[in-house]
């Protein structure tokens, strides 16, 4: 386009000595179609177009229009990492650039007014040693700029591995604490199952297969349980002895946690499914401790619990400094969302606008109620079993004792009656 326009108007000003003809239109139009290719070719398109701007050049006075696509050209190449030969190419161009429109003119037969001068040789070295240079710088910032993606892109797949790394921990934490529960429980039912086949001697048979197969079947679980996620544990790590951690002993979190906490609670409160319980335990006992190491000596916390009709609700909230906003997200914070998701919940995490930073979750237990609700059917049908057969016993027991003290009154009335006989025979 400039080199199109720039032309017409010298023209119209007479300084274009040769006719705007095919000829001439073409070799204004080659250099920049030539540039469609700069990137696949930048030093033969850079030939290409001072090859075209010196041809036309031949024809016309000395004019910046035509010399657009080279400049751009030699900029391209430089940029693109082709910077000695881009400088060779430029050398090159503008020496037979000279050669051909001052040294030679005369034997070529052009024009006179085609000639340039030394301030317009001077202008044009500086140009092409400008775009060398601006080529250069631009490379520079493509290099800068890449290897600040790559920078980017590599905290971002660390951030990744760290927050999957923290994901794996957490579900092995979770692990642990399923087999201590579920070794309890099996272990309590084997036991119960033992002392019932020892109670339960002189019960029916049935009984006696039903209580051999409760305490086999509970062995055998705890044993799978054991082999499964027994590695779990390392070796020089102890089974806990602490009593189960949950909302019950949140005083003792917060009045140990390091920081002033206030503590709130709302709503009416009530028994919690254990997993539930010992999650919203571990949830603030992290954020706490989150609080601890990124909010500063003079930071004080809140933590509200609320115990809605359909579930719980945590906020544990801070005034003390926030990081970045690349570490807005601490790095417990994957681990809490884990445990939150993992019971059908969600976790929400970020800066306050007027400062702190704020942490809300919300656990439902409508599940959990469920199962609990079924646990209570459980116990009361085992309560109900247990109590018929006390009261089977007992009605034994008095049968018994009531068939021995006929007997012994039959046996009684017996010795009486033969004394009886026995003295009328004397008489």
């Amino acid at each position: 386009m400039f080199h199109i326009l720039g032309a017409k108007d010298m023209a119209g000003e007479g300084l274009v000595f040769h006719a705007m003809d095919p000829l001439a239109y073409a070799l204004l139009l080659i250099g920049p179609a030539a540039l469609i290719w700069r990137r696949r070719a930048p030093i033969p398109v850079l030939l290409i177009t001072l090859a075209a701007s010196i041809g036309f050049a031949t024809i016309a006075a000395p004019r910046w229009v035509f010399l657009v696509a080279p400049l751009v050209a030699c900029w391209n190449a430089v940029k693109q990492g082709r910077g000695r030969p881009a400088f060779l190419a430029s050398v090159a161009g503008y020496v037979a650039y000279a050669v051909v429109t001052v040294v030679i003119s005369s034997e070529l037969g052009l024009a006179p007014e085609t000639r340039p001068g030394l301030r317009t040789l001077v202008v044009l070295a500086v140009a092409l040693l400008l775009s060398l240079f601006l080529g250069g710088a631009a490379r520079a910032q493509s290099e800068h700029m890449a290897e600040v993606m790559k920078a980017r892109a590599e905290r971002a797949r660390a951030k990744e591995e760290q927050e999957r790394r923290q994901a794996s921990e957490e579900r092995l934490r979770m692990a642990r604490e399923l087999h201590d529960v579920l070794g309890h429980h099996l272990s309590l039912i084997s036991v119960q199952a033992g002392v019932g086949l020892h109670l339960m001697d002189n019960q029916p048979e049935q009984a006696r297969e039903a209580l051999t197969a409760i305490k086999t079947a509970s062995a055998e679980a705890l044993r799978e349980v054991r082999a499964v996620l027994g590695v779990l544990r390392p070796e020089e790590e102890a089974a806990p002895r602490q009593p189960t951690l949950g909302l019950d002993r949140l005083d003792e979190l917060t009045g140990s946690a390091g920081l002033p906490v206030t503590t709130t609670r709302t709503g009416l409160p009530r028994p919690l499914p254990a997993e539930l319980d010992r999650a919203a335990f571990r949830i603030v006992q992290e954020a706490l401790t989150n609080v601890r190491k990124h909010a500063g000596p003079d930071a004080k916390a809140e933590v509200s619990v609320d115990y809605a009709p359909d579930g719980l609700r945590l906020s544990i909230r801070n005034d003390g400094e926030v990081g970045s906003p690349g570490e807005s997200e601490g790095s417990g914070i994957a681990g809490m969302r884990e445990r939150a998701v993992a019971l059908g919940g969600s976790l929400q995490a970020g800066p306050l606008p007027n400062g702190g930073f704020l942490v809300t979750v919300s656990l439902p237990v409508a599940g959990s109620a469920a199962q609990e609700g079924g646990a209570r059917e459980g116990g009361a049908r085992e309560g109900g079993v247990q109590e018929g057969g006390a009261r089977e016993d007992g009605a034994r027991e008095g049968g018994v004792q009531e068939g021995g003290a006929r007997e012994d009154g039959a046996r009684k009335g017996g010795a009486r009656a033969g004394g009886a006989r026995e003295g009328g025979e004397s008489a």
